[in-house]
């Protein structure tokens, strides 16, 4: 696939979502992008976390970013390939229109529904790109994923259970839930977490599982090979197969 320009590297924080229902400046919302692949993940400020429903309201999804602009007339179009998803598939393309009014601002607008968001990039989010899939027990690798941009680390960890087979098109997890009560812990069991990585130590602020926010777990990082690298200790310690290492003159933790 074609490499994400470096405009979008980074990690963003959308500050407004405008929608005919309203604006929107309290969820939190983080995207981080590499030069190929993205981790998104969004927590209502309202959310009551304690329990499934408020849970249900997260969203929280990644795969690869692809950069296209079909009408010359038009602004680009950034498409966002969701491989991992919190919420069950859509049935429209995520893809928006991108305007950078600066550097560090892009303006994204609807074009399979009305909405504008404002982006901005958090300082320290530039200068090194890693992507990582988790190796499986037999060395395959698996849809668990571990993004690095700049001084940030997200984490993703899909499902293992499947939708059920009632599921409707463009229904949410809260809606599934309501009718499935008894499956509320298979579906909530995924994980998107976010925060800072420094020094070898990952803090995280934002997970869909709220009892991981605030805690600084030992995160050392080393690349093996061209192709795996190893976290030594923690969550995410195990082996893992390199998408993409970029060190951009600033060394990866370890």
């Amino acid at each position: 696939m074609t490499a994400v320009p470096a405009r979008y590297h980074g990690v963003w924080a959308r500050t407004l979502l405008e929608t005919p229902e309203g604006r929107d400046t309290t969820t939190w919302v983080r995207w981080l992008q590499t030069g190929l692949w993205h981790g998104d993940l969004r927590v209502p400020a309202d959310a009551d976390r304690r329990t499934p429903e408020g849970l249900a309201r997260q969203q929280g999804f990644a795969g690869t970013t692809c950069i296209t602009r079909p009408d010359p007339a038009q602004p680009e179009v950034c498409t966002w390939q969701r491989c991992i998803d919190f919420q069950p598939p859509r049935s429209t393309p995520d893809e928006g229109h991108m305007v950078f009014e600066t550097p560090d601002r892009v303006i994204e607008t609807g074009i399979h529904g009305h909405y504008l968001e404002v982006w901005e990039r958090l300082p320290g989010s530039l200068g090194r790109r890693v992507a990582l899939a988790r190796l499986d027990a037999g060395g395959q690798p698996t849809a668990e994923r571990l993004l690095v941009a700049g001084d940030y680390l997200m984490h993703h960890r899909p499902r293992t259970a499947s939708w059920p087979a009632d599921l409707q098109p463009d229904e949410t997890l809260a809606d599934v839930l309501q009718r499935h009560p008894e499956h509320a812990d298979a579906l909530l069991d995924v994980d998107f977490a976010f925060g800072r990585f420094e020094h070898g130590e990952w803090t995280v602020e934002r997970a869909t599982r709220p009892a991981l926010e605030g805690q600084t777990v030992p995160c050392a990082l080393h690349r093996l090979d061209a192709v795996r690298a190893r976290v030594d200790r923690g969550l995410l310690a195990g082996e893992w197969q390199v998408l993409e290492w970029s060190d951009e003159g600033r060394p990866v933790p370890t």
